[in-house]
């Protein structure tokens, strides 16, 4: 027991980036869980990073007699039957982005839950990054009057093809598989479900097999959203824009929580999340430039809101509606690109009613 109620007994899936540098030290931050089990074959270095913790294989964590909560941060194609057996096998569930690989799978996954009576949860950690902070203050504060344009950016530089799942031809594979779910769920968290959808996809790199560059445009009545990947940018310009009837934002810098956390730092650290790019506010009549400084991330507040909603006290941070629309949004940019064609969000009418009560 803690003194915010019963422990949480949390079995991880996966080791790799995601698992090691996000799951793991978030998890272990918050208090009231506590990383029991993991799923991965790095035994040797789980016992020098975690000891105590048993360590076993991917398929045995679902159903783990020890285990209250499963997290999964597993190669995308699995998220679907590893979700579905712990979810009915009567656990708690937190998957990794993206949700699924399939609009069906994460029906079928939401409607799994529901029946199980289980929490499922999406990981959307870059809610809580200074960068999306800071957007929803300068929104809240109506600084720019109506909104009319967000633009958001997610670049690398990474020239060189890597020999990895994620560049290799195959379900849930691709940069806009990787980083569009991000970028998507900015969207739905700043300004709800957009009606349509249009995009284009390029393999740009050299020995390049999957996408490599993204644009996709959510169009709504009188907002349109931008979002925009790339492997082949270094340095340039802000990485959210918004643009509006009395004024502009932009926001430069990336948020430190990740560069952080791979070094180690936890995020009881006093100087954890600190960003010290201001965002700019441009006064649309005279132009004038004035700093509005950034608030501090902290992805540790997801894992707060997943134990408190594990606990009755709260809703999921992150819902399965909003995994739900972000592939139906995510499967409709890979149509519209193929096809060139702006294209409606193919959900039901009970899933857009859902948007509209909240």
């Amino acid at each position: 027991m803690t003194g915010i109620g019963r422990t949480i007994r949390v079995g991880l899936i996966g080791y790799g980036f995601a698992g090691k540098t996000f799951h793991a030290p978030l998890i272990q931050s918050v208090p009231g869980l506590a990383l029991v089990v993991v799923g991965s074959g790095k035994r040797e270095l789980l016992q020098a990073n975690y000891p105590g913790t048993t360590v076993c294989s991917a398929t045995e964590v679902p159903t783990h007699p020890e285990v209250d909560l499963v997290v999964i941060a597993s190669p995308n194609d699995s998220h679907f039957a590893l979700a579905a057996a712990a979810l009915r096998a009567g656990k708690d569930v937190v998957v990794d982005k993206p949700f699924t690989v399939t609009l069906p799978e994460a029906r079928s996954l939401a409607e799994i839950a529901r029946q199980n009576n289980r929490l499922l949860s999406v990981f959307h950690n870059r809610r809580w990054e200074s960068e999306i902070l800071a957007t929803k203050a300068i929104l809240n504060a109506g600084l720019l009057g109506e909104i009319s344009h967000y633009e958001s950016h997610l670049d690398r530089f990474r020239p060189v093809v890597r020999q990895r799942w994620r560049e290799d031809p195959g379900p849930g594979a691709g940069l806009w598989f990787d980083l569009g779910p991000h970028l998507i769920d900015q969207a739905l968290h700043l300004f709800g479900l957009p009606h349509s959808v249009n995009a284009s996809f390029g393999i740009l790199r050299q020995d390049g097999r999957t996408d490599d560059w993204a644009h996709v445009q959510l169009n709504y009545d009188r907002l349109r959203v931008v979002l925009h990947a790339s492997l082949l940018v270094s340095g340039g310009g802000p990485r959210s824009v918004l643009h509006g009837t009395q004024g502009s934002w932009a926001k430069f810098g990336a948020d430190v929580q990740e560069r952080q956390l791979m070094s180690g730092m936890l995020p009881d650290d006093p100087n954890f999340g600190y960003d010290p790019n201001p965002g700019i506010v441009y006064d649309g009549v005279t132009g004038t430039q004035t700093n509005v400084p950034s608030p501090a991330g902290n992805q540790r507040c997801y894992y707060v809101g997943i134990r408190d909603a594990v606990l009755g006290k709260c809703p999921a941070p992150v819902p399965a509606r909003d995994a739900v629309a972000n592939m139906a949004i995510l499967e409709t940019s890979f149509e519209s690109g193929a096809r060139g064609q702006v294209l409606p969000l193919p959900l039901t009418a009970d899933e857009c009613a859902a948007w509209a009560v909240a």
